[in-house]
């Protein structure tokens, strides 16, 4: 089949989400197979959202409320902010497309931190503007370098916090001194998708920044802490200025209707979102503490997911992990060629990893030259 299509599309390479349990145990023929790789809530949904979802099946023939009045309420008194300022969307990927479409146009540029979340770089070469990627130091976003990489092109500037695969995050005074120095009129994206997760005391959310002369934008999801991820719902916190323009590139209805009515339950269920989190931390720590039994290095993180050098090959080892029916993610499309990524899951799913990771491990000889970090 013959297409015509732009070369600035053509050389973007798709996004591999974690695969998924099924496809594990069909190609391996295994069962009771165990998904570490994606930071879904290994709690399951909220049970308030699960109940006012299943109050709500036989209204599906009719369109979700296109303006999200419900939830948006909500979600305004939760944070202390105008409802104008939320904007919903089919996950916070959503958001992130919304901006691209509004700010970005060839001969613009977006700067990003390298690695983050995958979907910037994507994002912004589907718009067909300039990506000017700038390296962590240490596994953190380096706000100095971005910030001398700003130039009168740039219109987003991406900020992970916590910064995804790499679980750190960013200090207020370096995010005051960064955003001092903008050009007026870029527009800085927080995305605060672990958010829930810091145990940092230090921690800041980009909401206290709304009210700034420079334009910040925040993004925050249900598919983590509310382990609501199968149904994409998330929201955008932004100036009333940008929630506007948003409104103008966003598809109707992008919020479908189970997503609204779960996720408004759930901002409700604070008894679930205390146990995820605990869940959270108090797993971390027992990974931590049995990777280091093992002499097995492991990054401290703030996100519900960390880490690890495994000093082989990352791509084999997530192989070798599989064939134990335990599914890892391979850093090595993120410039990590001897790391993966592990989510936090039950007390059960984290021991069988501990124990899986250990003989595949002792079968794969360590390569000569480590990743990065």
């Amino acid at each position: 089949m013959k297409l015509s299509v732009p070369g600035h599309i053509q050389a973007i390479a798709p996004y591999k989400p974690g695969k998924p349990l099924d496809e594990l145990e069909r190609e391996y023929g295994i069962s009771g197979s165990v998904k570490l790789a994606s930071n879904e809530n290994p709690l399951g949904p909220s049970p308030m959202a699960l109940n006012a979802i299943r109050q709500s099946l036989s209204s599906l023939h009719r369109y979700p409320d296109g303006g999200g009045y419900e939830l948006i309420r909500k979600v305004a008194r939760s944070l202390g902010v105008d409802e104008g300022c939320v904007v919903l969307g089919a996950g916070s990927d959503d958001i992130i497309g919304m901006l691209i479409r509004a700010f970005l146009w060839p001969g613009s540029e977006a700067v990003v931190p390298n690695p983050s979340f995958l979907m910037y770089p994507i994002g912004v070469a589907v718009s067909g503007a300039g990506l000017v990627s700038v390296p962590l130091s240490s596994l953190t976003i380096d706000l100095e370098a971005m910030g001398k990489a700003v130039t009168e092109r740039t219109k987003l500037v991406f900020i992970c916090n916590p910064n995804n695969p790499t679980g750190t995050i960013v200090r207020r005074q370096n995010f005051e001194r960064f955003i001092e120095a903008l050009p007026a009129g870029v527009v800085v994206v927080m995305d605060e998708a672990y958010t829930e997760f810091v145990r940092d005391p230090g921690h800041f959310s980009g909401i206290d920044y709304l009210d700034s002369d420079h334009p910040v934008v925040v993004l925050r999801t249900f598919s983590k802490a509310y382990g609501l991820a199968g149904l994409r719902i998330g929201y955008g916190i932004m100036p009333v200025e940008i929630a506007d323009i948003l409104h103008r590139v966003r598809q109707p209805f992008n919020a479908g209707a189970l997503g609204q009515i779960g996720a408004a339950a759930a901002i409700d269920d604070t008894a679930f979102l205390q146990r995820s989190v605990s869940l959270v931390h108090e797993g971390l720590d027992r990974l931590f503490e049995g990777l280091n039994t093992l002499g097995v290095r492991c990054f401290s993180t703030q996100a519900n997911f960390f880490l690890i050098d495994v000093k082989r090959d990352a791509n084999r080892i997530f192989e070798k992990m599989l064939e134990k029916g335990v599914i890892v993610r391979s850093m090595v499309s993120y410039g990590y060629p001897t790391y993966i990524r592990v989510n936090v899951g039950l007390a059960s799913e984290n021991e069988r990893f501990l124990s899986a990771l250990e003989r595949v491990l002792d079968g794969e000889a360590p390569v000569k030259r480590g990743g990065n970090g």
